[in-house]
Order: structure tokens, then C-alpha cells, then sequence
């Protein structure tokens, strides 16, 4: 795939959608004014911008509560906190519940990085209404992403190119053609966001968020981190230990991996979700039609790629399914056991000669609106992902770790493997290997981890205990599938997991449901 390593997705909601059917800049001028006493003004939500992926103005919540949306001024460097300003998109749904019985305001991230929050919350947020009756729900565009100072590199066109590429190289040319590709993105990066790069780094969106902990008027930060979003919260948590409230972790990033091991883990993760998908279709009493036994479906998945690297199929308008673009799409359909009859669908036709299913997934993985036009969550993804991570790999590096990454994955590891060279041209240096994530002196975090997430493994959610230290991590198993556990609906986890935002009740370490 040509996306970065750590891909963490994210507006599943905009996947179904898309099935079924002004951008914030720095500012110039020095403030001396304290920001933490800025106030917010509150409004009516407008339609998201195309960074944020376009679309129509959220609708209100079941019960008529208004969306509201305002922005919050940040330092562009907190190196020089009285320097340029940048605007931080925000959205909230007020607390329902007694004015007496408000905690404050629960703060969401939904991963990415390169996710809008803004337009995310709105698509899960009739499933944190227990949640709402004690919280305004807020979540947030992250420096760099939608509304907020948005990195911008390639335009449509040049993407829809882009995420068609050989990400596979079998040769020196495709491999030059690759490194070429990949030189040519960053590069547009740095040209059209030269000035934002620098400063979009987990510890800058961290540093953020204790703005806007401030400005919300809370004393403690309130905090539900799903995916990327557990990364970002325990650097917080490193960062601002004392300032912790009730915090939930939940699609746990594995906080002591380089970035060459996230991607072997993403791999295996992957492989494995796609085991437990063909193992699913081929037990069921009608006739899975993609395989007659799991194998079966796991080779004919492995020849239609190997087909594709040939011959594209016809996909949607001009464009064709791609190896890539398929690969990207069936990694799409993965991340939620609810997008699985899907995938069926998308494999069906494309064993056809038809691309167009498979193609929507990807184009949903890519942030491609049906109009043609791409949110920024690519070029912000790949901007937040190098900037924090230090190590840059050669392509000759890449082969030699290709053997461990096909082991891990016959059907995903090249794609893995291969997405370790987009930050090899970066125009910023990685900050550290890993993030620190330790946390001594925080209040309880809660820790969820899911046994058949594809993206974010389930050995992560023990890592980020280990990580957090002694009395902070507390570790909650969820025996599922698909990306994340909240929102699986499964009433044991929600149950524990509303039970400690809501009454401060901690569940009892190595819970299991299932």
C-alpha cells in the first residue's frame, strides 16, 4: 500500500456512506494575549471543508441536540508559544443529562493520525449518548488535519495516480518508479506546507489539547482515544501526568515499537483478520461464494492480486483497479467485521472483471470523495507519522527485511514492507524511535484491547500498560474482531468502559469479555 506504516483508519462511518450511494491557515502576527483565557465561540456546524472530506453539515442528534462548532487559537511552534498562531477546529454536543450531574467536557480522538474529529464524532455520536448524559462530547481537527492549518502535498489528479502505483516493486524500474513516486509527494508536501511540517508531531497535538483542557474550563482532561488516538493520549499523559482525568484507550497502539516493527505487526494484523474472515464465510450453512474452504479463499484472493499486478480491472469512470488499490480496499473491509459482507461482494465481482466495490473501499481508505476530491488525511498521515518517527529506511534495507514480512503476511507483507520508504526523503527528522508514554503520577487509564484487531494488534493494549507504569494502565480484553471495541457494541466492554467515565469506577485488571 502506498500508504504509511501505522495507517490508522478512521471515519468508517464515511465507508457505509460511500457504499450506500474556509481551510485554517498560520497566522502572520505575533500575540502577547494568554491563551489560555481565550473564550470560544460557539456556532452552528458549517458543511466540512474538503480537507475534511466534504459533505454535508452534521444533523443533530437523536432528540434534536444541535452539533456546535468554534475554533481555538494554538501557538504554530510551543517553542515560541507568543508567536504565530494556527486555528484548531472544534465540535461539541452539550451534556443532556442535569446541569448538577455535568463532569465536564470528553474530549475523542479517533485515530488516523490524519483523522478529522470534527466530522467523526457526528457519525458515532448517537452511540455515546449514556456518555453525553454526564459530557459535552468535543472532538477536534489536529494540527495539520482538516480545518486545522491543514498539510496539503499532492492535488486529485495527481492522487488518483498515486494511489494506483506498483507499491510492489518486482524490479529495478518498478522499484525506481516507486522511489521516484514517493520523492515527488514529499516534495509537494514541503512546497505547499513548508511551514506547517515542523510542527505536527503527537507532542504538538498533545500540547494542544492541554489549550484546549484550559480553555473548556476543565481542571482535568477527559479522554476517549481510539487507534492513533491511544498514542496521542499517552503522550499526553507523559507530558501532563497530574492532568489526567478519567482516560479510555481503546484500539491500543503499541507504544515500544519502531515504526519497521509497527508495520510487521500491522502485517500479521491484518493476516490474521483476514484468516478469521475466510474462516467465518466458509462456515456458514449457505456456501461462502469467494471460497470452499478458508484456504481456498486466501488463494483465490492471493491469484486476483497477482492478476492485478498484470491486468487491472475496470473500475470506476476512467480509472482501474489496481493490486494496490485492491489491496487497499480489502485492508478497508477488515477494519470492521460489519464491512465484511462487503468484501464478499467487492471479491465476487472483481472475480468477474469488476473492480468498482473494491475500488469504493480504497477510495474510502484514501479519503476520495464520490466527486473526485481527496481529504488531507493522506498528507496528513504521512506528515504526523514522519515527523514523529526518527528512522528512514533505503530500499535495500526494505529487501533485505522482506522475508520476515512475508512470513508475517503472504498476502499483506510486501505492502507493509514497502510503506517503510515514505518518509525515507522527509523534510523533517523523526522525533525519537518510539514515543514516551510514561506516565507516573496519572490518574487510571483504562486500556482496551481487542484479540482480532487487524490494525493496532492486540499485544499493544499489555505493551501500553507496561508503558504507562506501575497503577496507571488498566488492562480490559475484548475477544473480537474488527478495529476497536467501544464501538462493537458489545455490551461488557461499553458497560465497563461507560461505567469508569461515568462514575469513576475502574474495572478490575485482565477483565475479559467477549
Amino acid at each position: 500500500m502506498p500508504n504509511p506504516p501505522r495507517l490508522r483508519a478512521t471515519a468508517l462511518a464515511a465507508t457505509a456512506l460511500l457504499l450506500a450511494a474556509t481551510l485554517a491557515g498560520c497566522g502572520d502576527d505575533s500575540q502577547d494575549e494568554d491563551l489560555s483565557a481565550q473564550k470560544l465561540n460557539w456556532k452552528d456546524c458549517p458543511a466540512p471543508s474538503r480537507a475534511e472530506g466534504g459533505g454535508d453539515a452534521p444533523s443533530p442528534l437523536p432528540g434534536g441536540a444541535e452539533w456546535q462548532c468554534a475554533t481555538l487559537k494554538a501557538p504554530l511552534d510551543w517553542a515560541k508559544p507568543k508567536g504565530d498562531r494556527i486555528d484548531i477546529a472544534l465540535i461539541r454536543a452539550k451534556a443532556s443529562g442535569a446541569e448538577g450531574k455535568r463532569i465536564g467536557s470528553l474530549v475523542f480522538n479517533f485515530g488516523g493520525p490524519g483523522g478529522s474529529g470534527v466530522t467523526t464524532l457526528p457519525a458515532f455520536g448517537s452511540d455515546h449518548a449514556k456518555l453525553r448524559t454526564r459530557y459535552d462530547l468535543v472532538s477536534f481537527d489536529p494540527r495539520g488535519v482538516g480545518r486545522s492549518a491543514p498539510v496539503e502535498c499532492l492535488n486529485d489528479p495527481q492522487l488518483d495516480a498515486y494511489f494506483e502505483q506498483d507499491a510492489t516493486p518486482d524490479d529495478a524500474a518498478e522499484r525506481a518508479t516507486l522511489l521516484d513516486n514517493t520523492k515527488e509527494f514529499n516534495a509537494a508536501c514541503e512546497e505547499n506546507s513548508k511551514k506547517m511540517l515542523p510542527h505536527v508531531r503527537t507532542t504538538d497535538a498533545a500540547r494542544d489539547m492541554d489549550l484546549m483542557r484550559q480553555v473548556l474550563g476543565d481542571d482535568k482532561l477527559y479522554y476517549f482515544g481510539i487507534s492513533y488516538g491511544t498514542e496521542l493520549g499517552g503522550v499526553y499523559a507523559h507530558l501532563f501526568p497530574k492532568h489526567v482525568g478519567r482516560a479510555v484507550f481503546d484500539a491500543v497502539v503499541d507504544p515500544t515499537q519502531s515504526s519497521e516493527q509497527g508495520s510487521l505487526g500491522q502485517a500479521e494484523g491484518f493476516q490474521l483478520a483476514l484468516d478469521n474472515f475466510a474462516e467465518d464465510c466458509t462456515s456458514q450453512p449457505t456456501d461462502c461464494p469467494v471460497g470452499d474452504t478458508a484456504q481456498d479463499v486466501r488463494n483465490r484472493i492471493a491469484k486476483l492480486l497477482a492478476d492485478l499486478d498484470r491486468n487491472p480491472l475496470p473500475g470506476i469512470g476512467q480509472r482501474v483497479l489496481t493490486q494496490t488499490a485492491a489491496t487497499n480496499g480489502i485492508a478497508q473491509a477488515l477494519y470492521s467485521k460489519d464491512f465484511w459482507e462487503y468484501l464478499t461482494e467487492g471479491l465476487e465481482q472483481a472475480y468477474e472483471g469488476d473492480g468498482r466495490v473494491l475500488m469504493l473501499l480504497s477510495d474510502s481508505m484514501n479519503g476520495r470523495s464520490e466527486n473526485g476530491e481527496y481529504s488531507n488525511i493522506a498528507a496528513a498521515n504521512i506528515s504526523i507519522n514522519c515527523a514523529d518517527d526518527k528512522p528512514r529506511y533505503t530500499a535495500a534495507e526494505v529487501e533485505g527485511k522482506l522475508p520476515a514480512f512475508r512470513a508475517a503476511s503472504p498476502l499483506f507483507g510486501d505492502f507493509m514492507a514497502w510503506s517503510m520508504v515514505t518518509c525515507t526523503d522527509w523534510a523533517v527528522a523523526g522525533a525519537a524511535d518510539h514515543p514516551d508514554v510514561s506516565a507516573t503520577g496519572s490518574a487510571p487509564i483504562l486500556v482496551v484491547g481487542n484479540t482480532g484487531d487487524p490494525a493496532t494488534p492486540y499485544e499493544g493494549a499489555r505493551k501500553m500498560v507496561q508503558a504507562l507504569g506501575e497503577g496507571v494502565g488498566v488492562e480490559l480484553t475484548y475477544k473480537g474482531q474488527g478495529h476497536g471495541s467501544y464501538d462493537s457494541r458489545n455490551k461488557c466492554v461499553q458497560d465497563a468502559v461507560n461505567g469508569y467515565l461515568l462514575t469513576g469506577k475502574v474495572p478490575a485488571a485482565g477483565t475479559v469479555c467477549s
